[in-house]
């Protein structure tokens, strides 16, 4: 007998189930890299997740003989509808069986839930917080995916397209061999700008450096995307989650921010891919859990591009040669062969364009889909 039930958030047995279904689904997939488990649980935390502040958000479970089989995150996204003047709700943490009556029962309860609200259209997947991976695969199932971004079956996109979901926007991830060569124009040009316009690189050596720069960080964060569709301004405790997590995987060494007159203009964010090692951990710190994550650090060959800015008023000046310069020395400077631009939006046609001269091969495709209620 099929059932579909909101999730108790407050009983660790319905946590623990919910965490504990994608690690059955994909017991026999070597590319499946389970979410950190700390973080899924701060997630389902209504008195943690700082999503909580401001919106709500319910956790639907799908039990077929007692055992649960699906799962999905129903989200009421209030700031991001009061900027927009929309009635949107979100989905998000998809996961199921090869089954569409499940699914389709999934979803049936989570349109049912808009309604209540008087909410019209359903997007997804997206997330809690603006640095939580965006979209569905629908191509590039053949490599490992980057830390936190969704990998998922083939089939997901098919029960999409049945439930009646259309396209809304991709996002685009590739791969570039770190050997490629700089032109040099575009070394010389991030001279030439540096000397003219008074740009200087910001670079750290410590993690406690990188923490002291949130709060300015976060200000250019926020004035960078603020025309991007699925952007909402981060809050300041977004912003202690979203800086959490980033500190957990990065090399100092490797961040780098471009300041005019010591306020931050742009930045490029570039880490060590470590998902091979949350592989075997299965995504637990503890007990030895964090040695594993700290090897990996020195022995991982990939590493991740996943954030990018420029404030608006500096776009066009030069700013964009002097982070892929930047960009260019960290790869140099590591043992990294491969390295991964993380989920570019479509409409990003000149990046596209730019990084795919130096050999990038754009093999990823993350899609978020959109359907009236």
């Amino acid at each position: 007998m099929l059932n579909v039930r909101t999730l108790d958030t407050s009983k660790r047995r319905d946590v623990n189930a919910w965490i504990a279904l994608p690690y059955r689904l994909y017991a026999n997939d070597p590319l499946w890299v389970p979410q950190m488990v700390d973080e899924a649980k701060l997630q389902l935390n209504r008195k943690k997740n700082p999503f909580f502040l401001h919106s709500d958000a319910d956790f639907l479970v799908a039990e077929k003989d007692g055992e649960v089989v699906a799962r999905l995150a129903v989200l009421e996204h209030r700031r991001f509808n009061e900027r927009r003047q929309t009635r949107n709700a979100f989905f998000y943490l998809f996961e199921t069986v090869e089954d569409f009556a499940v699914t389709e029962a999934l979803f049936n309860t989570a349109f049912d839930w808009c309604r209540q609200r008087n909410l019209d259209t359903i997007i997804g997947p997206k997330g809690f917080l603006t640095a939580d991976g965006m979209g569905m695969l629908v191509e590039g199932f053949d490599r490992r995916p980057a830390i936190g971004i969704a990998y998922n079956p083939p089939f997901y996109h098919d029960f999409m397209q049945r439930l009646g979901f259309e396209r809304e926007t991709d996002f685009m991830s590739g791969y570039v061999t770190t050997d490629y060569v700089m032109s040099d124009r575009v070394l010389r040009l991030a001279e030439k700008v540096k000397e003219r316009y008074g740009y200087k690189v910001m670079s750290f050596t410590s993690k406690a450096e990188i923490r002291a720069i949130v709060p300015q960080f976060l200000d250019t964060y926020n004035a960078s995307f603020v025309d991007n569709w699925e952007f909402v301004p981060v809050t300041p405790e977004e912003g202690k989650v979203i800086a959490s997590r980033l500190l957990d995987i990065v090399d100092p060494t490797m961040i780098k921010l471009i300041t005019k007159d010591d306020k931050i203009i742009g930045f490029v964010l570039v880490y060590p891919d470590i998902s091979a090692a949350i592989q075997r951990t299965g995504g637990r710190l503890w007990p030895f859990g964090f040695i594993t994550l700290l090897r990996e650090f020195k022995r991982t060959d990939w590493c991740n591009a996943n954030g990018a800015g420029i404030l608006e008023e500096y776009r066009g000046r030069g700013v964009d040669a002097m982070m892929a310069t930047e960009l260019y020395k960290v790869f140099k400077s590591k043992a990294f062969k491969f390295a991964e631009l993380v989920q570019v939006d479509e409409g990003n046609a000149k990046m596209q364009a730019e990084m795919a001269a130096l050999g990038t091969k754009w093999d990823k495709r993350h899609r978020i889909f959109h359907r009236k209620v």
